[in-house]
C-alpha cells in the first residue's frame, strides 16, 4: 500500500490545498480512469501469477525474486533515489519487515494450502484491517459509519474463510497466514502514511524494498534446490516484480496525488473480482458461493469505511503490495 501527498503539496497561503481539494471532487480524466483501473487489476491478478510460479519455483524463492525485480524497476524512476534523513531509517526497516518481507513471504506459502481466488477475496478486506489497527493504536472508536463498515467487513471475512476452514488444518493454516499478513499491512500503513506524506511514496518504498530483499535473501538461497527454471515461472515472477511490486505502486501514488487518497482507494475494490475470475476461469479453482457472497460483503464494508472522513481509522490510498 502506498500513499503520496508529496505530489500535491499545499502552499503557504492555502492556495495549493484548495486546488487539491477541488481535484478530489472533479470528474476523472481518461488518464485517471486508467490509473484507477490498472493497479487494482494488477494486484488482483498477482495471486494468479503466484500460483503459476509455484508450479516450478519454491515459495521461499518467489519473494526475493519479485522484490529484487521491483527494486530494480523502481530504481529507474529518479524520485525513488531522493534522500531520506538518517533519523527515519529505523521506520523504513520496520516497514521492510511488516510491509514487504513477511507478508510477501506468507502469500506463496498460503497458496500451497488455499486457492488463489480465496486469497484474493480475503485481500479485499485490507481497508478493514488498516482501520482496526488504527483504532487499536489510537484507542478510540471511529465515527458511526465507519463502525458499520468494520462490522460489515469483518462479517465478510468470516464468510470468505468459512469454506476453507471446513477443509482441514492445512487450509486453516493458509487462511491464518493470509490474515496475519493483512494485520501486518494494517500496521505498515499506519507507519508508512506519515513518511510518505513527508517524503513521497517512491523513496520510502524503494528503500524498504532494498532492505526487505536482504532480509529474505537467505530463505531464497536455501530454496534454490527446491526450484527449477521454466519460462512460464520466470514470466510470472517478472510480472509480480515489475508490475505488482513496482509499477502498480507508482501508478497508485501518482493517482492519489491527482485525485486524493479516498477516491484512489476505489482501485482496491477490483482485487476480489479479478482474483476470483482468474482463479476460477483460468486455474479451474473451486467456486464457493458463500465465499463470493463474503467477498461482496467485505467490499461493501470497505466502501463504507471510505464514506466518512477518517479521523480515527484512516482509509488507505493504495493496497498492500501483492
Amino acid at each position: 500500500m502506498t500513499t503520496d501527498a508529496s505530489s500535491a503539496p499545499a502552499s503557504v497561503n492555502g492556495r495549493g490545498s484548495n486546488e487539491h481539494s477541488a481535484n478530489e471532487h472533479r470528474p476523472l480524466r481518461p488518464v485517471e480512469w486508467f490509473l484507477l483501473v490498472l493497479p487494482g487489476t494488477i494486484w488482483g491478478s498477482s495471486f494468479y501469477f503466484i500460483a503459476i510460479a509455484l508450479d516450478d519455483v519454491s515459495p521461499g524463492l518467489i519473494t526475493p525474486l519479485r522484490i529484487a525485480i521491483g527494486f530494480v524497476t523502481l530504481a529507474l524512476f529518479p524520485k525513488s533515489r531522493q534522500s531520506l534523513p538518517a533519523t527515519e531509517w529505523r521506520k523504513v526497516v520496520v516497514l521492510a519487515l511488516v510491509w514487504l518481507a513477511i507478508p510477501l513471504t506468507a502469500f506463496p506459502y498460503a497458496e500451497l494450502h488455499v486457492s488463489s481466488s480465496v486469497i484474493g477475496m480475503l485481500n479485499g478486506a485490507s481497508p478493514v484491517f488498516v482501520a482496526l489497527v488504527a483504532i487499536g493504536m489510537l484507542r478510540r472508536l471511529p465515527p458511526p459509519m465507519q463502525r458499520t463498515g468494520l462490522l460489515v467487513g469483518t462479517a465478510g471475512v468470516v464468510l470468505i474463510a468459512l469454506p476453507s476452514l471446513g477443509r482441514g488444518s492445512s487450509s486453516v493454516f493458509g487462511v491464518v497466514l493470509v490474515l496475519g499478513a493483512l494485520v501486518l499491512y494494517g500496521f505498515a500503513l499506519n507507519v508508512a502514511a506519515p513518511l510518505q506524506r513527508k517524503f513521497g511514496a517512491l523513496p520510502v518504498l524503494w528503500r524498504a524494498q532494498g532492505i526487505a530483499f536482504l532480509c529474505v535473501l537467505p530463505l531464497g538461497i536455501a530454496s534454490l534446490d527446491e526450484s527449477r527454471f521454466s519460462w512460464k515461472a520466470a514470466g510470472a515472477v517478472l510480472v509480480l516484480g515489475a508490475l505488482g511490486t513496482a509499477l502498480a505502486h507508482y501508478m497508485m501514488a501518482t493517482l492519489a496525488g491527482r485525485i486524493g487518497s479516498t477516491r484512489a482507494s476505489a482501485s482496491l475494490y477490483l482485487m476480489p473480482p479479478v482474483s476470483l475470475f482468474l482463479g476460477v476461469v483460468l486455474r479451474g479453482e473451486r467456486l464457493d458461493v458463500v465465499s463470493v457472497i463474503g467477498s461482496a460483503v467485505t467490499v461493501g464494508g470497505a466502501w463504507l469505511l471510505g464514506r466518512t472522513p477518517a479521523a480515527s481509522a484512516p482509509t488507505p490510498s493504495a493496497p498492500t503490495q501483492r
